[in-house]
């Protein structure tokens, strides 16, 4: 009977090992699956708003369409239609909407 209770005991340092694994396999999981993608989809994002330039059409995040009329640091002024025109922070136009209004993806 005490011989039996041993060797249970002894199997149980085994599954320390196979916790550990499974811990850092679901870490590595929610980084490749999670955190990388969203990560580039911020540079992405970054790299877009560096490079809109003057006469491109953008779509902010509240869904207004238009064409940049202006950069001014931060401020970008559009130009919704002929002698109407709006300023809106820079971090206000969506990579996402503008993709789609242009047709691509």
């Amino acid at each position: 009977m005490n011989n039996f209770i041993l060797l249970q005991a002894e199997g149980a340092g085994g599954g320390i090992m196979g916790q550990v694994f499974l811990f850092g396999s679901i870490i590595l999981i929610m980084y490749f699956f999670m955190i990388r993608p969203q990560q580039k989809k911020q540079k992405e994002s970054k790299n877009f708003l560096e490079e809109v330039k003057k006469g491109d059409n953008v779509v902010t995040i509240g869904g207004i369409h238009g064409k940049i009329y202006a950069i001014e640091g931060d401020t970008i002024t559009l130009e919704l239609d002929k002698g109407l025109k709006i300023k809106v922070e820079k971090s206000a136009i969506s990579l996402d909407f503008t993709k789609r209004a242009n047709g691509t993806k």
